[in-house]
């Protein structure tokens, strides 16, 4: 009997030791997971890879990066809650509001984001925040265009008659700037100013805002409508640079209410494994030498009050960016869609 007791006493000892070894293996696990972030991003990792690695040497948090040019929203959809996905960065605000509505995204609660991005910048429910600005403006032939200011609404006036060169009107970049003057001039007026820029565009709608410098470059149109960083990325690409400095920029509506921008930004996966980790890293995104390593290599506009822009994209002036929330923006993108295809604007001029 004194035998048996001894035998079960051992045999207890053992599994107690086996538990707490299990329970030490479990903690390890769990703490080299907490040191780690899983990021899909649509945006280039050469662009915001300096980010991250100073994001691990501040903190000791290791970054991992899934990019990809389409698709990821669908994958993280796919996932659900098995992905591994921490954040998501996005190089459109048209990619935040579709994550959102996927239900691939949860709020987040961050002092520093509130304190940090001005609210038209963020979403209402905290779903996703802004990083970076981009301005949708207009490319002018040096040669070709002798003022130095125009407006959204002037790009409609007769004067412009197979002047205009643009990508099609279905376009993320263009729907935005679409919803944002419905916002401003209501859906009818709106319909009437598209139809007339349909109607002075020099081709059908076709490629990207680069195609579009070239026409104008070329002499197939006078002005073109793009974004300001495709500029910056001409100008330090040797084929592109003889394009861009055929062009200067003007920045749409500067005289009044200033000129639409959209924006890169990021959001917290909803099944996020490693959250708070994910919420540390969209804070260091917000952090000044951040803003300026991001816009310096992107070629944007910095979201945070006090970081500054590249040399090269002051060099272009100041931009006065127009006060419409992202998110007001948003809720037009449906009926700017609609009226892309109701005027018929990707067929050209009528």
């Amino acid at each position: 009997m004194k035998k048996l007791r001894t035998a079960l006493l051992a045999k207890a000892t053992r599994s107690r030791a086996l538990l707490a070894v299990a329970a030490i293996s479990a903690l390890g696990a769990q703490a080299q997971a907490d040191e780690v972030v899983n990021i899909y991003s649509y945006r280039e990792p050469g662009l915001i890879q300096e980010i991250l690695d100073a994001f691990t040497a501040e903190t000791g948090i290791k970054t991992n990066v899934v990019f990809g040019r389409n698709g990821i929203i669908e994958r993280m959809t796919a996932e659900g809650r098995n992905s591994p996905a921490d954040l998501l960065i996005v190089n459109d605000s048209g990619l935040l509001i579709q994550a959102k509505d996927a239900g691939v995204t949860q709020p987040l609660e961050s002092k520093v984001v509130d304190e940090t991005v001005d609210a038209r910048f963020r979403d209402p429910e905290h779903h996703w925040v802004g990083f970076t600005q981009r301005a949708r403006i207009v490319y002018a032939s040096k040669e070709r265009v002798a003022q130095d200011a125009i407006t959204y609404e002037e790009l409609a006036e007769p004067k412009w008659k197979g002047k205009v060169c643009s990508r099609s009107g279905q376009h993320t970049y263009n729907i935005a700037l679409i919803a944002s003057m419905i916002a401003h001039h209501g859906e009818e007026k709106a319909e009437a100013w598209l139809s007339g820029v349909r109607d002075n565009l020099a081709t059908k709608p076709a490629g990207g805002d680069r195609e579009g410098a070239r026409n104008v470059h070329a002499g197939l149109c006078d002005v073109a409508i793009g974004n300001t960083y495709y500029m910056a990325g001409m100008m330090r690409n040797e084929e592109y640079k003889p394009v861009a400095e055929s062009i200067k920029i003007l920045f749409p509506n500067a005289a009044d209410r200033g000129t639409h921008v959209n924006i890169s930004g990021g959001a917290l996966a909803a099944h996020a494994p490693n959250r708070d980790n994910a919420v540390k890293l969209i804070e260091f995104f917000l952090s000044k030498t951040s803003q300026e390593s991001y816009v310096g290599k992107s070629g944007e506009y910095p979201i945070v009050v006090g970081a500054e822009s590249s040399d090269l994209v002051k060099s272009w002036g100041e931009l006065k960016a127009d006060t419409l929330p992202i998110a007001e923006i948003a809720a037009l993108r449906r009926k700017a869609s609609e009226l892309v295809d109701k005027v018929r604007f990707d067929a050209g001029p009528q």
